[in-house]
């Protein structure tokens, strides 16, 4: 894999912990199984777009915290800082990291839902891996309009998106704005997914359905999903 230009020095030095995650966390695999152990950020405390220093503080992540994680983490070791922003219907979209590999693109990801969840690189395009997520999608509310997918180093400047101790909210307004390429799909086919999410919801209370094809090219998951 080609090296990406070196990103802009830290203003404040990397702890030990920052450096030895940096140090040994040096493919997508590893980031992924480090980001399945900690807790998922359900921001009781308020909201939070956390970078890699609030992740790393914290021991917790959502979802965009765990992209922008990845990102800074994997950039030190030459793969470009993309995310890919998949979007819903009902405004509560996904940020994911991707990468390219021989095989394939693939993805790193934390969820509160197994089945969004990483990807293993084995898919031939970017929108092979966004559909990879269509039918694990759809719950109560949810369905995939659309994909983008942004390289932070350019699309973000001299914003500082790395190493900031703060919020990083104008990441998250820059993929909202960011161009979308369209996701069609059958409305046969979600009205029958959502209604398979419901009946499975309301046998299994608050349990998470596993029951989705293709799950082979799913990264593994945490632990609290292994088993279902």
């Amino acid at each position: 894999m080609p090296f990406a230009a070196a990103p802009p020095s830290p203003r404040k030095p990397l702890s030990a912990e920052e450096r030895r995650l940096i140090r040994t966390l040096r493919t997508p695999a590893a980031v992924q199984r480090w980001l399945n152990a900690l807790a998922y950020n359900v921001e009781t405390d308020g909201e939070s777009q956390r970078s890699f220093r609030g992740v790393v503080r914290t021991q917790s992540a959502h979802c965009m915290e765990a992209a922008l994680f990845a990102a800074v983490v994997l950039e030190q070791h030459g793969y470009p800082p993309l995310v890919m922003s998949l979007e819903s219907q009902d405004n509560l979209d996904h940020v994911i990291f991707v990468h390219r590999t021989p095989a394939g693109w693939g993805s790193v990801a934390r969820s509160r839902d197994p089945g969004l969840h990483g990807r293993r690189p084995v898919f031939a395009t970017l929108r092979g891996l966004a559909y990879s997520y269509l039918d694990e999608y759809v719950d109560y509310t949810g369905r995939l309009r659309g994909y983008g997918v942004a390289n932070l180093a350019e699309a973000m400047g001299r914003y500082d998106w790395r190493w900031t101790t703060g919020n990083v909210w104008k990441v998250e307004q820059m993929l909202i704005d960011w161009p979308h390429v369209k996701l069609p799909s059958s409305d046969a086919r979600y009205r029958a997914l959502k209604r398979k999410y419901r009946q499975f919801r309301k046998a299994n209370g608050d349990r998470k359905p596993l029951f989705y094809q293709g799950r082979e090219k799913w990264s593994p998951l945490p632990a609290e999903y292994k088993g279902g």
